[in-house]
């Protein structure tokens, strides 16, 4: 401690309990304490993701798990183990003297990058979303010092796109404050090339991308992480004039400022499909004062994902704001005419919905078509290994991957949503390092509606049984998915500690009468 002149008292031991946590600021720095025995170790209070205070988080595992959207975190070193964080906590120089816990809060340590010498491979990452930063940043904290290329033809770096259906559509936050997943200095700082630009052809046997008219370029691993793109529009009269342009999509920031404008000029909008994309922009637009009306196929929301009963809830909460639900219901066509300006959607029960604008969200289609050499399942997805491995040298994340959930031998699955593309991404760039995974991965992810956040942990294709503890109606509960005794899937609301004990807890079988006890947790 001989190079931390700036000590300064910040708790007492005797105050923090062993695996106890406790906010505190030292020199207007908010610092996170925590207890290990009569260690104590000091970290930045607030998640490096989106800020969220950690003490209000779960330890679990030696790991502090992030209250908001699951971020996970040694607790002996501050490393990172799960996104959507990208990089690790900052640690502070500490001292235990006696019962008095010191800090230097103007010394934070440097983070500890380890990089290999002559490294002459390429490795080229396709699609600067999620799965690419995530990708990039892995890397370099796993010692990468070769050359990586990220190619994406949008022209900024990564940012979070998780935004673009929650806050950017209610007027919450504009589309200019989008925040980045990464620094502003990271790719810089780092010497990851940059290039924006469409890949018009990747070669897998002969580890060749090509990029419109630059010249080819040769990678000794690559990872695609292209995402997707929107299914086409099946609504007649979609491409007349008048109509094309009062019709939003909503897959990037351009998508999310012409929702903006578009809802900025009118009053009632009509969401195709009560998909977790549709019904956010549903309730963003509701915190507009907009008039919703949503139209979609299914009985209730959600019901493949969480079963009749919870899609109900999801149900009650949108109509209960005012938002009108078509259920059961396929828009057939679409109109422009009329004293009123408005366009007027028929229903295929001929019914007719009067709207100003439309917004669909209906699915994407995972963008492989560029991809040669590989086969693709008739979704044009690509499957992968337990590494992410598509072909030798070849790895793929997020919606375009199709992999085994939960164990080898299992059925495959497509999981679109952005942490478990970041997860992935993770998981492939150590694999590019011939760093097998350590432990499995357990799918998350978070739909906010209404001022309430839901958390989905695991993943169900079927279950036999569902429990639930707490108020479903006062949407403070957690509902665990069974099958024959074993937890497969949960979903809570306003339960985000018990959320983060349970979602460390299922990397290994878990058996529902410990679910429970979990989910019961003061």
């Amino acid at each position: 401690m001989a190079n931390t002149p700036n000590l300064q008292e910040a708790a007492l031991l005797s105050d923090l309990a062993d695996h106890g946590m406790k906010r505190v600021e030292v020199n207007g720095i908010p610092i996170l304490l925590i207890r290990d025995g009569d260690a104590v170790h000091a970290y930045g209070a607030d998640c490096p993701h989106a800020g969220a205070p950690l003490e209000q988080g779960a330890i679990c595992n030696g790991r502090l798990i992030c209250p908001w959207h699951k971020g996970t975190f040694e607790i002996a070193t501050g490393a990172l183990v799960e996104p959507p964080a990208l990089l690790p906590l900052t640690r502070y120089p500490v001292r235990v003297d006696k019962d008095q816990v010191l800090v230097d809060s103007a010394s934070p340590e440097p983070s500890k990058i380890v990089t290999s010498v002559a490294d002459r491979r390429t490795f080229a990452i396709s699609g600067a979303g999620a799965a690419g930063a995530a990708a990039c940043a892995a890397l370099r904290e796993a010692g990468f010092a070769g050359r990586i290329v990220l190619i994406d033809r949008e022209p900024r770096t990564p940012y979070d796109r998780t935004v673009l259906s929650k806050f950017v559509p209610s007027g919450e936050m504009s589309v200019d404050d989008i925040p980045p997943l990464l620094p502003d200095d990271f790719f810089a700082t780092h010497a990851i090339d940059m290039i924006q630009a469409d890949v018009t052809a990747l070669d897998a046997a002969a580890r060749r991308i090509d990029i419109g008219s630059a010249p080819s370029l040769h990678y000794d691993a690559a990872l695609i992480a292209t995402g997707g793109t929107p299914k086409r529009l099946s609504l007649q009269g979609a491409d007349a004039a008048g109509v094309k342009a009062r019709i939003c999509l909503l897959r990037n920031r351009d998508d999310a400022r012409h929702l903006v404008d578009t809802a900025e000029q009118g009053q009632h909008a009509l969401v195709l499909g009560a998909s977790f994309v549709g019904l956010e922009v549903a309730s963003a637009l509701r915190e507009r004062k907009l008039r919703v009306t949503v139209v979609s196929p299914g009985n209730v929301p959600f019901e493949k994902q969480f079963g009749p009963e919870l899609g109900r809830l999801f149900m009650r909460l949108h109509e209960a704001h005012g938002v009108r639900l078509k259920m059961g219901r396929h828009a057939r066509s679409v109109g422009a005419g009329g004293a009123d300006g408005a366009l007027r959607v028929t229903l295929d029960n001929n019914e007719t919905v009067a709207c100003d604008f439309i917004v669909a969200g209906i699915g994407v289609i995972p963008a492989t078509d560029f991809i040669e050499g590989i086969a693709r399942n008739d979704d044009r997805s690509v499957n992968v290994d337990s590494t992410m491995r598509v072909a030798d040298g070849l790895y793929a994340a997020g919606d375009i991957a199709r992999f085994e959930w939960p164990s080898p031998g299992s059925a495959r699955v497509r999981i679109e949503h952005w942490r478990v593309a970041q997860q992935q991404a993770r998981i492939a760039a150590h694999a590019m390092l011939g760093i097998a995974p350590k432990e499995s991965f357990v799918p998350y992810f978070w739909t906010y509606h209404f001022g309430k956040t839901f958390e989905y942990l695991g993943h169900a294709t079927h279950w036999d049984e569902t429990k639930f503890t707490g108020t479903p109606d006062a949407f403070e509960f957690i509902a665990l998915l069974g099958e024959k005794g074993k937890l497969v899937a949960a979903l809570g609301c306003n339960r985000e500690k018990q959320t983060g004990m349970l979602v460390e807890a299922m990397r290994k079988p878990l058996d529902l009468a410990d679910a429970m006890q979990i989910a019961e947790a003061a």
